[in-house]
């Protein structure tokens, strides 16, 4: 006999109900801002988060030259990569990061925040980063959120 009234539904690459979504990085603080980011891609807070499954928004962020970092950081920080051969491994700041373009900064940023898989490698290609207000995803009609409103 089935009595329960309420089920655990588990979403799936087929129910998961994906949404553009824009963020403005206007006078922001880096990290503050890729942890909320990283939590929509992740799709955290929907009621139907599902941790295996790719169920987060797709977000672009716009603005992105226009972000802060407290104190010494876009010059003290260090950020290491290692490119796989003897004496290869790299240093870069956030600052050496923004000349090359702003998506390697916030890509690395929010990498960090992600699950370290093939899902984490997934939610990462549903960010876009762009330097000014303009973007080439309108035929998507994303809506734009108050990224300080979400907890």
């Amino acid at each position: 006999m089935d009595t329960l009234s309420y089920r655990t539904i588990s979403a799936n690459k087929a129910t998961a109900q994906k949404e553009w979504v824009v963020v403005d990085a206007t006078d922001q603080v880096l990290g503050r801002l890729c942890t909320r980011v990283a939590k929509l891609l992740r799709g955290k807070y929907k009621p139907s988060f599902t941790p295996h499954v790719d169920c987060g928004d797709n977000v672009i962020i716009i603005n992105a030259d226009k972000v802060k970092l407290t104190g010494n950081k876009w010059t003290d920080r260090v950020y290491l990569s290692y490119t796989g051969y003897p004496g290869g491994q790299r240093e870069n700041s956030p600052q050496s990061l923004m000349k090359k373009g702003e998506e390697r900064l916030y890509k690395k940023v929010v990498k960090g925040m992600l699950p370290k898989s093939k899902l984490g490698d997934k939610l990462l290609t549903n960010l876009f980063v762009y330097a000014g207000t303009e973007h080439p995803h309108q035929a998507q009609s994303p809506k734009s959120i108050d990224i300080n409103l979400l907890k």
